[in-house]
């Protein structure tokens, strides 16, 4: 029994003091404050002075390696008050073939006889049993990655899809929706997702829409191309039959930060004529990619970046194309400018005094152009590096959270501090959804308590058809949250992200604490969550 809180039930509704009965894994009563005093319980939890609210729905989670082989504890998740993890922007690792798995540049033998057990009709479901059998502390489910839908028929391979080969792409997303994909999930300015044309994604959409799906994008561009990116989007979603979603919503760049009223106007004017259209969004003005998305698609295509990466005049070329601010593909490091963006990821001993620093700093150190730098540590570190960047406006932030189609995604993995010593990550890992509710509600009072809860949990389960979980009615799956409104906050920053929140005391996952008093109990009680179109 969880008693005397202040009741915020997901929907938006004003909260209320109450006391929440929790029998199994289920929501079994919700009164007033008081009025199951004498009612029998195990355990009775004393709720006073905080907030119980659902537990929260990350709309963009990337934590399918930690779930699926790594520390599924998902710390600086579970600590900031999230209970369900939704992936597959862009890619997903199933279904599998040889194609997926190069991809994914599969080596290892043990690795590569993991992807061989999501190949087939069923691989997609296989996936996601496969992290329910390594066990999790929250729930999580996927949609389909639009760059596997690709690489499975195509490769990495740039180039129209045949007649042949957009007949596998619509199989494939077929069967991913049956094994219970929430729909199929575009990032077009990584290859080979980037590779696909506008029409493929409607092909893709329009086997979907039968089973209820949801087209969500990384868009084409963020930056000098995000309303011509938007009228794509709205094209797929309008012509493919499905709701649209767009990930991380924001104007990239200086010049285009104005932007974000017209793209606010587009939508408005999109739900107004009748399309199903809405965004989400975290709570941070930088965001975070791999290192090489700053060198040319081209260069990536079939697989061979690093070694056109090893030719000389194939370097010389991508350079002077790198610098290029007319070039017709989304160069985020001219956006952010080689001063906003920050390096992390480094392996090599010899290149870890660079983690953490900005791409000028590192350039004026090693003697060389940016884009020699970024082509130069790319080889040296075989494509494994990440980059922060510096692109969105405060103000743009505020003005997004306030519009009523809006939710909150992180854009991250769960991580443990005590493993990312000496690593720098994006502080969204820790502190996006404390930082919504200590700064922007608490403190700037941009949103009302209610409001960002909904946008947090109700909102994101309404979009994704997740009936039974993101609200505190009875007969829900109890995934609870308890968090003091007073002291709620992020503590990660971008020079020091390896912080946990703090302010949310309990965290319970299908009726069992996966955190109590704030600290991790060790439970994995998470279980798969799958779109409409699942058929057992």
């Amino acid at each position: 029994m969880i008693e005397g809180g202040r009741v915020v039930d997901g929907t938006g509704n004003p909260w209320f003091y109450g006391d929440v009965a929790i029998q199994g894994d289920r929501i079994a009563r919700i009164a007033p404050a008081g009025l199951l005093a004498q009612a029998g319980a195990r355990r009775r939890i004393d709720a006073r002075g905080l907030v119980v609210a659902p537990g929260i729905i990350d709309i963009q989670a990337q934590s399918d390696a930690e779930l699926l082989r790594g520390d599924s504890r998902v710390i600086s998740m579970v600590t900031q008050g999230v209970t369900t993890m939704i992936m597959g922007e862009g890619e997903t690792p199933a279904p599998a073939n040889d194609k997926i798995m190069a991809m994914y540049r599969v080596t290892d033998t043990a690795e590569a006889r993991l992807f061989r057990s999501f190949a087939g009709a069923q691989g997609f479901a296989r996936w996601l049993d496969a992290m329910a059998r390594h066990g999790a502390s929250v729930n999580f489910g996927s949609f389909l990655g639009a760059g596997t839908v690709r690489a499975y028929a195509k490769g990495q391979a740039e180039g129209p899809a045949s007649p042949a080969e957009l007949d596998t792409m619509r199989a494939v997303v077929r069967r991913a929706m049956v094994d219970g994909a929430f729909g199929v999930a575009s990032a077009l300015i990584y290859p080979p997702g980037s590779y696909a044309a506008t029409s493929e994604l409607v092909e893709e959409a329009k086997a979907m829409a039968p089973y209820g799906g949801v087209y969500i994008t990384h868009m084409r561009s963020e930056g000098d191309r995000l309303l011509e990116a938007v009228d794509e989007a709205l094209t797929i979603g309008r012509e493919g039959g499905v709701p649209v979603e767009i990930y991380h919503l924001k104007a990239a760049g200086v010049k285009n930060w104005p932007k974000a009223r017209l793209v606010v106007a587009k939508i408005d004017s999109a739900r107004a004529a009748g399309q199903d259209v809405a965004a989400d969004q975290y709570a941070y003005t930088a965001g975070a990619n791999g290192f090489s998305s700053c060198i040319p698609p081209a260069a990536h295509a079939d697989g061979k970046l690093l070694e056109r990466l090893r030719d000389s005049a194939t370097r010389a070329a991508l350079a002077a194309e790198m610098v290029r601010p007319d070039a017709a593909w989304e160069n985020l490091c001219l956006s952010a400018s080689p001063e906003g963006v920050e390096v992390v990821g480094f392996k090599l001993d010899s290149l870890k005094r660079y983690e953490g620093q900005r791409l000028s700093q590192i350039a004026r150190t090693l003697g060389k152009t940016w884009p020699e730098t970024i082509i130069d540590l790319t080889l040296a570190e075989d494509d494994r590096l990440g980059q922060l960047l510096f692109i969105a406006s405060d103000s743009n932030v505020t003005l997004q959270f306030r519009q009523p189609w809006l939710k909150f995604g992180t854009d991250a993995a769960g991580l443990d501090p005590d493993s990312m010593k000496g690593r720098m990550t994006h502080p969204r890992a820790y502190g996006n959804y404390p930082r919504i509710l200590g700064r922007f509600v608490r403190e700037q009072k941009v949103l009302t308590l209610e409001d960002a809860i909904r946008k947090m949990t109700g909102a994101v389960a309404e979009r994704l058809s997740i009936r039974d979980r993101g609200m505190l009615h009875e007969g829900m799956y109890a995934d609870v949250v308890l968090f003091d409104p007073a002291t709620i906050i992020d503590r990660a920053t971008y020079e020091q992200p390896n912080q946990l929140s703090v302010g949310v005391r309990d965290v319970f996952v299908n009726g069992v604490e996966v955190l109590r008093d704030g600290g991790h109990t060790g439970a994995k009680p998470g279980r798969v969550v799958r779109g409409p179109g699942f058929r057992r």
